[in-house]
């Protein structure tokens, strides 16, 4: 073809041309893709308090993208093709990875209860599905047989991977409903898979030219995949044990072994295809009979996940939209309604009906059945493809197509909003145990983790449990707790005791440091002739990084109301503090957002003064009340530092002065009026309290300062350090924040709070330690609600 000339003399050559129409019509797919990935991201992020899964956002981005005009014009045939593969692939290893995480075998059991209850609300959604659909003309050019069987084990199966991510995220996974929920949908996914790929095998999609044909080509496919999964059962965990034991935990990977167990599983999956067999379901019989135990299946496992999750689904939605074409929904055919309702009400009602009357039999309460049956209904990944690939290959219209992916669409919708009814219906049911000093029951003793680091902790820690003992009666229990970290020498001279699971140190260093704190306790205990203090040992031998975990466990297991914890940094000669131990900081923090009760850090400034505690002598201690639940959680423990008798208490109140010059005009507060109101009336109702009980009878000293801001706040808390043994204050919780705000911006360590930060900095040499208390925080564990909830 010649070159074109313009008027302006400018020459233009065709092949430039048709390179420059390339260019554009490439940037364009790059555009669509970019902006698939992008906004897919952002929806989810903004439908995070919905607890929407990835997969909401994901179709509802990929179906509006590709069906605006420009996006649908830039992708060509021959890109298409492409795009097709590589959804295909990742279907392919989506597959794999999903057999590969389930366990075949359990079909061979007796039927758990989970599995009961999925066998019948699939046996139900299947019977009702087959009775229904074929009366409704969903059908293009297919078998009705293939067809109504088809849909029927599709509207049947569960989303397992869907539901357990999902049940996992709210934390509802260990509870009783969160467990039948999860295996009754790992159970239903496996039934209706396996249905599937024998289907494939009986009605395979090739057409045959007659009967005898057909018996032919489904006699090769099955010979196909049952010499495969024989492979996959007997040959395969020969091979994965082989390449295990090569790779043992804690060393690298072998290169050559990974890509020869990439190989295998690769050769394994093929043998049915190469008979015409589907390459997706042939993935999934060889992932689901390969060993899924072991080094290399869980290595493949998460790299595979990892990778679907963060580039395929996105991709994947975004051919969805291509190949249905939301404009070409018969929007006005009132019949297109009625079908979609129809299978709406089939995998509702069948789910619902089937669970409820299995449950029913095994003892299980209405209403959680019904919740479980609605969360049966959730569909995955393989649904949507499943209802694509039907019509690519012509067995039914765009709009019965559309009309599935909305039924998949909106089955994963509602799933988060029948969880969160369930965590109120259970916290309304289950009773919430606040493990803390102001709800103790009088009448119960006070159980107490103190935690040391050594023997450096003594005199502060028997202090400590000297002054929280109360009164006589009902007592004290303190678990005096080592905190040791587990190290190579250490571990090294552990040797079995007692038990299963115990383990006796035979480390000489700290055999005798546990030696001298406990005849240390011991001895104090002996010569206090008030009594009403009960002692036990215990040890937390274990890594910095489980350490908050293993505490925690232990408070949980003990049923104490306060842990309390030495500060990581220790006092020098000179009376300021060191550096501290970055090690055991982290244990701090980590117990602050974590721990099963209140919580106590002390800042330790020579608080050893268990030879003045005693009748003749008295030691000064302050509590500091400005607001908030952490102050009263300290104001608590004040009522039990209050009846020793070598104590002399005072309370310090800081109040807003509003009438004050200096009073801020605008604060940035992110609490609205109603709920500083409702913080005061709290603060004001347990201060009366405590000022009845204490203050009006003499008992307590009372101290009060109007304050205008937090610089006056700083300035009256460095004015009264060093004038009291120790000061006792809440570490946050404060709604109102007039008097505390801005003393955070310099803080050097935020795990104190702001008041604590200022009165324990470490150029301070005053002598006062500091006792930082927080409220036990519930927001961990479902706002009260322990993660293991029982209301089946």
């Amino acid at each position: 073809m010649p070159p074109v000339t313009t008027s302006a003399n400018i020459t233009f050559h065709p092949c430039f041309l048709r390179f420059d129409a390339a260019s554009v019509s490439f940037s364009g797919k790059m555009v669509a893709l970019i902006a698939t990935y992008v906004l897919s991201r952002v929806v989810h992020h903004l439908l995070k308090p919905f607890s929407q899964p990835y997969m909401t956002s994901d179709l509802a981005i990929g179906l509006i993208l590709a069906s605006l005009p420009h996006a649908r014009d830039s992708f060509t045939s021959l890109f298409s093709i492409t795009l097709e593969n590589i959804v295909d692939f990742g279907m392919i290893s989506y597959a794999f990875v999903l057999g590969l995480e389930m366990d075949p075998y359990v079909i061979f059991k007796s039927p758990t209860r989970h599995a009961m209850v999925a066998y019948a609300g699939t046996v139900s959604t299947f019977v009702a599905a087959c009775a229904i659909t074929p009366w409704l003309h969903y059908l293009r050019n297919s078998s009705i047989i293939t067809f109504t069987l088809s849909l029927s084990i599709s509207l049947s199966g569960s989303g397992s991977h869907i539901l357990t991510r999902l049940m996992t995220y709210l934390k509802v996974g260990k509870s009783d409903i969160g467990k039948l929920s999860i295996g009754a949908g790992v159970h239903s996914d496996m039934i209706t898979m396996f249905s599937v790929v024998l289907s494939f095998v009986f009605f395979p999609l090739q057409e045959t030219a007659n009967f005898r044909e057909g018996i032919k080509t489904s006699v090769q496919i099955g010979a196909a995949l049952m010499l495969q999964t024989l492979l996959a059962a007997k040959i395969s965990p020969v091979f994965m044990n082989w390449i295990n034991q090569s790779n043992p935990e804690g060393k690298p990977l072998k290169g050559s072994h990974l890509v020869l167990s990439m190989a295998f599983m690769t050769v394994l999956c093929s043998l049915a295809p190469w008979m015409g067999y589907n390459s997706c379901l042939s993935a999934f019989m060889g992932g689901l009979f390969l060993p899924s135990e072991g080094r290399i299946s869980k290595w493949t496992i998460s790299r595979i996940n990892n990778l679907l999750s963060t580039l395929f689904y996105p991709l994947f939605f975004f051919w969805v939209g291509l190949r249905v074409d939301i404009s070409s929904f018969a929007v006005g055919n009132i019949g297109t309604w009625v079908r979609l309702f129809c299978l709406i009400l089939i995998a509702t009602i069948g789910k619902v009906g089937g669970t409820l009357i299995c449950g029913l039999t095994l003892g299980y309460h209405r209403p959680e059945l019904v919740a479980v049956g609605l969360l049966l209904t959730a569909k995955g990944h393989f649904h949507v493809y499943f209802a694509v690939d039907a019509l690519r290959q012509g067995k039914i219209d765009v709009t019965t197509c559309i009309s599935m992916v909305i039924l998949i669409f909106l089955s994963v919708i509602h799933t988060p909003f029948v969880v969160k009814h369930i965590i109120e219906r259970a916290r309304k049911r289950v009773p919430v145990q606040r493990m803390t000093l102001r709800w103790l029951d009088p009448s119960s003793e006070l159980r107490i983790l103190l935690c040391l680091h050594g023997t450096h902790n003594l005199e502060s820690g028997i202090s400590l449990m000297e002054i929280s003992r109360g009164k006589p009666a009902p007592g004290l229990f303190v678990h005096v707790t080592d905190m040791i970290e587990l190290t190579e020498k250490i571990a090294s001279t552990l040797v079995p005791g007692e038990g299963v699971d115990n383990m006796t140190i035979t480390d000489n260093s700290v055999t005798e440091m546990r030696d001298e704190i406990t005849r240390a306790f011991q001895t104090h205990i002996n010569e206090n002739v008030d009594g009403g203090i009960m002692l036990s040992r215990m040890l937390v031998l274990s890594t910095f990084n489980s350490m908050p975990h293993d505490i925690s466990v232990l408070a949980e297991d003990l049923m104490v109301s306060l842990i309390l914890l030495p500060f990581h940094k220790r006092v020098k000669a000179a009376g300021t503090l060191d550096e501290g131990h970055p090690g055991f900081r982290h244990v701090n923090r980590k117990l602050l957002r974590n721990a099963p009760c209140s919580i106590g850090i002390l800042v330790d400034r020579g608080f050893g003064f268990t030879e003045r505690l005693s009748t003749s002598s008295v030691s000064k201690v302050a509590v500091i009340f400005i607001g908030g639940k952490d102050d009263q959680e300290a104001l608590a423990y004040a009522g039990r530092v209050v009846w020793h008798p070598g104590v002399e208490l005072t309370v310090i109140r800081f109040l807003v002065d509003k009438n004050s010059e200096h009073a801020p005009r605008r604060v940035n507060n992110r609490a609205s009026v109603a709920e500083q109101e409702e913080e005061m009336k709290l603060d004001d109702e347990c201060f009366a309290e405590f000022y009845e009980k204490y203050v009006a009878g003499g008992n307590v000293a009372y101290m009060e300062k109007h304050l205008a801001n937090s610089s006056e706040t700083y300035t009256n808390l460095m004015s009264i350090e060093g004038q009291y043994s120790l000061i006792i204050v809440g570490r946050a919780g404060r709604v109102n924040t007039v008097l505390t705000q801005g003393l955070n911006d310099w803080q050097q360590c935020p795990e104190l709070g702001p008041v604590g930060d200022v009165l324990s900095g470490s150029n301070s040499a005053s002598g006062t330690s500091i006792l930082i208390i927080q409220l036990h925080n519930i927001k961990g564990q479902l706002d009260g609600l322990s993660d293991e909830f029982s209301i089946m």
